[in-house]
């Protein structure tokens, strides 16, 4: 069995409020699931700690993967709900004031109904073009920056065969695996060939790149799939690592579930006359790290497809993330900030984030209209994404009358 792993596609058209988001679903056609190849994408996405400065980005044996410009395709066909009733915010409804933390406790991992037994070997031309062969899905290693491998996984029926993940894999079904990041981001080979995987699911938002060449040296077979994180690239990215474990109708069955969660968020998304302006910042308080989102971080497809406006974008910013300065955030002026719960703790909560230069003078610091979502999901991108959409929806809109 020999396939490419499939494109994930860039982000497709703005979604803006829930009218543009219902018309791309309405207009999705089944030719989105015909692409394959490996397609490149821009250096760091999805990947935060590769995007602090604006310093080039050093030469890597997957460049194919991370350099260039990805096609545009609109959401799968099999994400199209034809008529489906859309969500409305009655006269009144006034979205939530103040601090809100997005209910993510209730999300469940979407998973297939009975565990595939996967078809073997496949033979798969990895986004580094090399031929991988798999023979063996029975211990798997996931490893990326936003858990997203682990997640699909899972996902996939699969769970029980992963030996190892990142850390930022940390839903409920992830925890008997063990961590092979657990200083950060940093791959150690030794930890992982002590786990004795038969396959390696990666991609290059997490390294160093020559841990996974290491691990191919010494014969583990080694697939690198699209690092890029977007709403269009879900049913790719499940797809292409249904087919690398031999289980491509579990790829197909879940994605049927997720899109099921996907539709239905999406279309309870209230229509604003005036969308929320949101900006996301990536805050480390510890670490010193401040930065602004801008388009290709992942959370301006969140953003949009909740119906609100992503700052970073309509400011200009270039790069996925930005350092973020008083000057540039006064400017821009968003109704809400969003952090992830983690960041939020960095910096001591609302309280210690209004005091960071510059965010008192915005609309949403004077308002303390701070919106918080668990670490680990808002750019995971997985097969959760459907209900973090949802989940997100409500805590910038309300729950509808």
């Amino acid at each position: 069995m020999n396939f490419v792993v499939p494109q994930s596609p860039a982000p497709a058209s703005r979604f803006g409020h829930r009218k543009r988001a219902a018309a791309l679903l309405a207009s999705v056609t089944a030719a989105a699931w015909l692409v394959s190849g490996c397609a490149p994408t821009a250096p760091g996405s999805g990947d935060v700690t590769s995007v602090q400065t604006s310093a080039a980005q050093p030469a890597d044996p997957v460049a194919a993967c991370t350099e260039g410009t990805a096609g545009k395709l609109p959401l799968p066909a099999d994400w199209q709900a034809p008529g489906t009733a859309a969500g409305t915010k009655k006269a009144g409804n006034t979205a939530p004031t103040g601090p809100q933390t997005a209910n993510t406790a209730a999300i469940t991992l979407p998973i297939v109904a009975a565990k595939p037994v996967p078809a073997l070997p496949t033979t798969v031309t990895s986004c580094d073009q090399a031929e991988v062969e798999v023979t063996d899905a029975s211990r798997i290693v996931t490893i990326d920056l936003n858990g997203t491998l682990t997640e699909i996984v899972h996902g996939l029926g699969l769970g029980a065969n992963v030996v190892g993940r990142d850390r930022a894999a940390d839903f409920p079904q992830a925890a008997n695996a063990t961590v092979v990041t657990p200083t950060g981001h940093d791959l150690n080979a030794e930890a992982i060939t002590a786990l004795n995987p038969s396959v390696v699911l990666t991609d290059t938002t997490i390294g160093p790149l020559e841990v996974q060449e290491q691990l191919r040296a010494v014969g583990i077979p080694v697939i690198f799939f699209d690092p890029s994180r977007t709403l269009p690239g879900i049913n790719h990215q499940i797809n292409a690592v249904a087919a690398a474990l031999g289980v491509p109708a579990a790829g197909v069955e879940l994605n049927k579930l997720v899109g099921a969660d996907m539709v239905a968020a999406l279309s309870m998304v209230p229509e604003d006359s005036t969308p929320t302006r949101v900006a996301f910042l990536y805050v480390r308080g510890t670490a010193g790290v401040y930065l602004m989102a801008g388009p290709g971080s992942g959370a301006d497809d969140m953003i949009k497809a909740v119906g609100a406006t992503d700052v970073g974008t309509e400011i200009g910013l270039k790069m996925p993330f930005t350092q973020l300065t008083s000057e540039a955030l006064i400017k821009a002026a968003p109704d809400a900030l969003l952090l992830m719960t983690g960041g939020l703790e960095s910096v001591g909560g609302v309280d210690g984030l209004v005091k960071i230069q510059g965010i008192a003078q915005t609309p949403a610091g004077t308002n303390r209209r701070v919106i918080d979502v668990a670490d680990g999901t808002l750019l995971s991108f997985g097969p959760r994404t459907g209900q973090i959409i949802k989940a997100l929806s409500l805590a910038v809109h309300g729950a509808p009358e």
